[in-house]
């Protein structure tokens, strides 16, 4: 194994290999779960589900018991940003806008990854919402290469989110992905003073995750201790790809 001095640790073409199948396998699930999103079906369903398809695939669901959360899935509804709990009276209805954050273990490695869908017909200022957080997410991967700087990344995601009009959420990033949910560095989705100054090589993978606030990128945690929440009450959504660089350019390891 081997690590840059700012605590990275670099992947095998053949590591790579084997991240790149358990992201692709972790994201297949994610949109089947995804597809189930409807009026009137709870979080707990979308949980059982993820847990069931878990089951299917033969593999393990990475945020079950992590730190303690209780469920395999996260299911955030409109004003939730990240770390929804899958509850039961959690029940999705028509106009509410769904962040699914998902990860699976597959012969030990790890995929992490996230979509926003709408429920029904949604107003246009949250598919916009939608459409530029998506965005955003290919912007920053498209600023991932090799001979270029992490900071790249968070420069270009903020560039994009703030022209339309919204905000990145602050104090919630990306991160490194492997063979450990979270691994170094922190990608944050926006440039702050003393930012490190980290050269992007090959072999290094992350988890790009933009989390995009319809109001001020001001958040909150609820008293369950996990839902994070928009501190002024208004939408937020959420994207996440697993990426690798490599000699021969940027891999998008969970597309399918």
């Amino acid at each position: 194994m081997r690590r840059t001095k700012h605590g990275i640790i670099l992947k095998t073409p053949d590591e790579i290999a084997k991240l790149r199948k358990a992201a692709a396998t972790t994201m297949e699930i994610l949109l089947k779960v995804a597809e189930q999103v409807a009026p009137g079906i709870s979080a707990l369903e979308i949980d059982k589900m993820a847990r069931s398809f878990c089951k299917d695939y033969g593999v393990k669901p990475a945020f079950l018991g992590y730190g303690g959360f209780p469920g395999a899935i996260c299911v955030s509804v409109n004003e939730e940003v990240v770390h929804g709990l899958p509850t039961k009276d959690k029940v999705f209805k028509e106009g509410d806008i769904v962040s699914l954050d998902f990860g699976a273990i597959v012969d030990g490695w790890i995929g992490d990854v996230a979509v926003t869908v709408p429920v029904g017909k949604v107003s246009p200022e949250a598919q916009r919402l939608i459409d530029v957080t998506r965005e955003s997410l290919y912007r920053g991967i498209e600023a991932a290469k090799v001979g270029g700087k992490l900071i790249d990344i968070s420069r270009a995601i903020q560039k994009y989110v703030e022209s339309h009009g919204f905000n990145v959420t602050r104090g919630y990033a990306g991160h490194g992905i492997g063979r450990s949910l979270h691994e170094e560095p922190q990608i944050t989705n926006y440039v702050y003073k003393g930012y490190p100054n980290i050269t992007l090589e090959p072999g290094m993978t992350f988890a790009v995750e933009p989390m995009v606030n319809q109001g001020t990128g001001q958040v909150k945690v609820k008293r369950d201790r996990w839902t994070v929440v928009t501190k002024d009450g208004k939408l937020s959504a959420h994207f996440e790809h697993d990426i690798a660089l490599t000699e021969e350019g940027t891999i998008i390891m969970s597309a399918i």
